[in-house]
């Protein structure tokens, strides 16, 4: 190639770059410049719809209260339809995700999606983190988990225990359950835990794994029966109940977590933008009222501690459920 040649394509190369670094800066400036829509993988009313609607509250006192947010709830599929309709569309920082701990780290290493939760999304932040609840029906005459064990074995496949989905991190408790407690009991999957909630409620099962904050209510008014909580340490909301490890099961571990994140082809000073919102999100007072409310300590904010955060709970739960093989 001669050498005029070559000059002019590295000046075509070099302008380009910087055409597209200034066009980048220049989205960023003026981000938000449309509706902004957060994709909620499941039913609305559930926990990771409590999270984006607290999250969309926080950006639009950032951006201005004149920002137009929408909630766009997209149940079913354990959140893997909802999670990739995140990856479709311009790619400009207007199609933002509330993933999960499902969709993004339960099922990928058990089931083929069409999205590597860690080279196409970047992490905007954490926004929600909530150990289980282990309930049951008044009906089904237990008051303890040694007790409901004991009915269990006594009766191997008639108890139900629901969850949110195939695959996800209620799922994952039901079958951690099993496993630990060497019990035999018929899981009954729904759309989502507000779905299964509202069974068990009826006398349609007879337990369930559920958020700290959508099972209080019902147990303090005596609808339903709380028997432990799976988190690491008790719950500030529930400070009376057990963890599953104090019980005797510290296998039976879980939490339901759920953080803002937009797809990596996002231009990078949009994605930075975006990062320094939800950090001061995260760290709004007001937010933090909002959270603590439901029981929710989000630990250390930021976007690189939730890349952290991703990147480790990809390595605590791959061997877990590629062992016990959640279909």
């Amino acid at each position: 190639m001669p050498l005029q040649i070559k000059i002019t394509v590295v000046a075509a190369i070099v302008a380009a770059m910087a055409t597209g670094s200034m066009g980048g800066a220049t989205q960023a400036q003026d981000y938000p410049s449309r509706t902004i829509t957060i994709i909620v993988p499941f039913s609305a009313g559930g926990p990771n719809d409590v999270a984006a609607r607290i999250y969309a509250d926080g950006l639009r006192r950032h951006f201005g209260s004149s920002t137009s947010i929408v909630i766009e709830n997209r149940a079913g599929g354990a959140g893997i339809p909802g999670t990739e309709a995140a990856l479709q569309g311009d790619h400009d920082g207007h199609s933002l995700l509330m993933g999960g701990i499902a969709p993004l780290t339960l099922i990928p290493p058990v089931q083929k999606v069409r999205y590597n939760t860690e080279k196409d999304f970047a992490p905007l932040g954490l926004m929600w983190r909530s150990p289980q609840v282990f309930a049951v029906h008044p009906q089904v005459g237990v008051k303890t988990v040694a007790e409901f064990i004991a009915k269990a074995r006594a009766n191997p496949g008639k108890l139900t225990i629901g969850s949110a989905g195939l695959g996800t991190v209620t799922h994952l408790a039901n079958e951690l359950f099993r496993r630990e407690a060497k019990v035999d009991f018929t899981h009954v999957p729904y759309k989502s835990t507000v779905n299964s909630l509202n069974d068990l409620l009826g006398g349609h099962i007879d337990a369930i794994f559920g958020d700290v904050a959508l099972v209080k209510p019902q147990a303090e008014a005596g609808k339903l029966v709380a028997l432990a909580v799976t988190g690491a340490n008790r719950s500030p909301l529930m400070t009376e109940l057990a963890t599953t490890a104090e019980l005797g099961l510290p296998a039976v571990q879980t939490e339901v977590w759920y953080g803002a994140l937009v797809s990596a082809r996002t231009p990078a000073p949009v994605v930075a933008r975006l990062q320094a919102a939800t950090l001061a999100v995260q760290t709004d007072p007001a937010t933090q009222k909002l959270l603590y409310q439901h029981g929710i300590v989000l630990g250390e904010p930021g976007a690189a501690s939730f890349a952290k955060f991703i990147r480790q709970e990809i390595e605590r739960w791959t061997p877990i459920v590629t062992t016990i093989k959640m279909q």
